[in-house]
């Protein structure tokens, strides 16, 4: 490594935020895992404390525990705090399968819900990502209870209501569209369309979990301006890299770093606002636990080990930010 300093003091350097998604659990009982949070990185996203599902336990109940614990600490260490997300259509409350509810109760709930979370957290929260995955892999806007209830309007009301209490930046997040393609054109012109209505949004987050394939860092970079063009800033909110069990590559820790080095680079030259890890180290991967994936993927798709040692990706992102 060229530099004894850390990846969040050269990114600061740079005007590059750079931060990790976490959960509760690690924050809680590891120290090295509190260390190396608070030391390399200066930002952090709840993974899903703010959710929906895990914040409500029942129709008039509200669980911050988890949440306060990740956004105290973040606080205590000087980072700021992406909330991660107001409207998604999975981690719903399980009361909401049998929830008797009419399209108006739908919207009053909604609304209520923007309201109470993020004004609690109007003080403490930075960023939000509003709505979460709102287009379909078919590239058309997606059928979930939000959109039955209120068509796309949903969108531009969440937006809206959350600027309504906080002063927060408001992003769109999504997976899948990272590189110009067909659905990040269906993202752009959504985006497109609520701006010309004046709706309140601030920002775009690709979310570039790198896994089932690797989006060119040029399409990307192309991706991020035109957005940016828009008037919106852009982040890399949830990267990870990693490589099908079945079909790893020899060498896979180098890939990896080669990655990480070229979205580092994209990051820096096009001016993105920030670019956040889906984790701080493997052992806290989602991949290790989500559904299927722990039989599908290396399972090693971070910068930090198991055991929190810096990866060749770590020293790809250390040294690109020091040689830029």
């Amino acid at each position: 490594m060229t530099t004894d300093r850390s990846l969040r003091e050269l990114a600061a350097e740079r005007g590059l935020t750079v931060g990790a998604m976490i959960g509760p659990d690690s924050l809680r009982t590891e120290s090295d895992h509190r260390r190396v949070l608070a030391t390399e990185f200066d930002a952090v996203t709840p993974g899903s404390p703010l959710k929906m599902g895990p914040l409500r336990p029942s129709p008039d109940t509200y669980d911050f525990g988890d949440a306060d614990t990740i956004v105290d600490f973040a606080l205590a260490n000087d980072m700021s705090v992406r909330g991660h997300t107001l409207v998604w259509h999975q981690q719903q409350p399980e009361w909401f399968e049998t929830w008797n509810h009419s399209d108006e109760r739908v919207r009053e709930f909604l609304r209520d819900h923007i309201y109470t979370v993020a004004g609690r957290y109007r003080k403490k929260i930075d960023t939000w990502d509003v709505v979460n995955e709102a287009v379909a892999d078919d590239d058309s806007l997606r059928e979930t209870m939000w959109y039955d209830a209120m068509g796309e309007d949903y969108i531009a009301n969440a937006f809206r209501w959350a600027d309504e209490v906080t002063h927060a930046d408001l992003y769109y997040n999504d997976y899948g569209g990272e590189a110009v393609n067909e659905k990040s054109d269906a993202i752009y012109d959504l985006l497109a369309d609520l701006l010309e209505r004046d709706v309140p949004i601030d920002g775009v987050g690709l979310q570039l979990h790198a896994l089932f394939d690797r989006p060119d860092p040029e399409s990307i970079a192309e991706n991020i301006e035109r957005f940016q063009d828009l008037g919106l800033d852009v982040e890399i909110t949830e990267m990870d890299v990693d490589f099908y069990e079945h079909d790893a590559p020899d060498d896979p820790l180098e890939l990896q770093a080669d990655y990480y080095r070229e979205i580092t680079e994209v990051c820096l030259e096009t001016g993105c606002d920030g670019m956040t890890v889906a984790g701080v180290n493997d052992a806290t991967s989602w991949l290790r636990y989500y559904e299927n994936f722990p039989e599908l993927f290396i399972g090693d798709p971070l910068l930090f080990d198991d055991w929190y040692e810096p990866k060749p990706a770590y020293e790809a992102v250390v040294e690109t930010l020091d040689s830029y």
